[in-house]
């Protein structure tokens, strides 16, 4: 027995005699809407794919980071790998405070210079997300920044995000960005996140930062993103502040025309 969506071999959703909203809604979201049932649970497909998803994100959370590999990914670009001071996962996990704080023991490996930006890869709670998709934004986002003194990019183990307040004030840097992998949800693992802060220091609170979140082939593209990112770093840089005072007024010419379209979509 079903509730009137039925269970489909290839994916799709047959129509709906009873004329519910959600089944022609499954088209158009990755949420788990409209999977009808067998008996008083799910059809073992729906079931077994939630399995599977819950399985990716915990492997995404414990997921060992290679700071290689994102260096290698990244020629003609010096890169430093420090620690925060959480010495493995499990303290980074239950010690949500030692992660964004820089490990002493690495401080001289930040050399202080006149730096407008430093850029931060790390592994947050999702290495995959920065392993995919973090050298490709970091790339995509320095071409739209030719005029900028970059510092070294950094990339760092067992980190939060206000783990790159301490590695910009040792950098000497006005901003950082912070490349870092988002919690993972059952409809995606490998979501990166970037926020922005400028004039960094002790204490910041989240409303001190901007984010852009869900960069991802699924989520928000790295052209669209590298745009957004870009915008907000020249902003705040003019307007010397970062956080709730810095508005994402981002200009509708900068988005590709297949996001016009589709930010046409949403409105209507």
């Amino acid at each position: 027995m079903t509730d009137g969506t039925e269970d489909k071999p290839d994916g799709a959703v047959a129509a709906d005699p009873g004329g519910n909203p959600w089944s022609a809604l499954r088209r158009h979201t990755a949420a788990r809407i409209a999977l009808g049932r067998s008996g008083d649970g799910l059809p073992t497909r729906h079931l077994l794919d939630f399995q599977l998803a819950h399985a990716r994100a915990r492997d995404a959370v414990h997921l060992a980071f290679e700071p290689e590999a994102i260096a290698a990914a990244l020629p003609g670009h010096v890169c430093v790998t420090v620690r925060s001071r959480a010495r493995d996962r499990a303290a980074y996990l239950q010690y949500p405070d030692l992660g964004r704080k820089l490990d002493p023991e690495d401080l001289p490996l930040l050399r202080r210079g006149e730096h407008d930006v430093v850029f931060v890869l790390a592994d947050g709670l999702s290495a995959r997300a920065v392993h995919d998709h973090a050298a490709a934004l970091l790339t995509a986002t320095l071409g739209l920044l030719p005029d900028w003194r970059v510092a070294p990019v950094v990339l760092a183990r067992q980190a939060r995000v206000a783990l790159g307040d301490d590695i910009a004030m040792t950098l000497g840097a006005a901003a950082v960005v912070m490349l870092i992998g988002e919690r993972p949800g059952l409809s995606a693992a490998d979501s990166l996140g970037a926020y922005l802060t400028f004039r960094p220091r002790p204490n910041l609170q989240n409303a001190d930062r901007n984010c852009v979140s869900n960069i991802r082939p699924d989520g928000l593209a790295i052209p669209l993103a590298a745009r957004k990112l870009a915008f907000l770093l020249t902003e705040a840089r003019r307007l010397k502040l970062s956080g709730v005072g810095l508005k994402d007024d981002f200009p509708a010419e900068l988005l590709e025309p297949a996001a016009v379209a589709l930010e046409a979509t949403r409105r209507d």
